[in-house]
């Protein structure tokens, strides 16, 4: 069966931008199940929204504009869920052990995660690979507000982190 020129436009797109989407999921939902139901709907929104791509941002700019606004929807919609019913969990806790590494990453994410949304945004991105302009353009705001965020956002991950590490030793 032949697939469709937007069946085969998905396909490539997520060859070329799917490790970037996991990544996004990533930071925005710790669990695994949650997370993969996060991705399936950014890829489904990514699907829905490509024929309005007009060509005016880079296709990298486009897919990761509709990538963070899913995940955002979807933050929105978990934490209106928890505030229904708390459960006195923590839904960002990782637990594990095992290649430093990794836990590093975890770590980083997990960090990420507990960061506000202005400075989430901003920080999943330029982890992307984004400059401050492209940055702009997805999130829709001035380069200089993106710096502020960035850095906002890095000193509070600098001092969660540290924080944290403080807390293992």
């Amino acid at each position: 069966m032949a697939l469709s020129e937007s069946d085969a436009r998905l396909k490539e797109l997520l060859r070329e931008f799917g490790p970037m989407l996991s990544r996004v999921a990533m930071s925005y939902e710790a669990d695994a199940a949650l997370r993969e139901d996060l991705l399936q709907e950014i890829v489904f929104s990514i699907w829905k929204a490509l024929p309005s791509f007009r060509g005016q941002a880079s296709l990298k700019t486009f897919v990761a504009r509709v990538a963070h606004n899913r995940a955002v929807d979807h933050v929105m919609h978990r934490q209106r869920i928890l505030d229904r019913h708390t459960s006195g969990e923590d839904p960002a806790e990782i637990s594990g052990a095992g290649d430093r590494s990794l836990h590093q990453q975890f770590d980083l994410a997990g960090a990420i995660r507990r960061l506000p949304l202005t400075y989430r945004q901003c920080v999943e991105l330029m982890l992307e690979g984004f400059s401050h302009a492209e940055i702009g353009e997805t999130l829709a705001l001035e380069e200089n507000a993106v710096a502020q965020r960035l850095r906002r956002g890095r000193q509070r991950l600098k001092a969660m982190l540290a924080k944290d590490d403080a807390h293992e030793h």
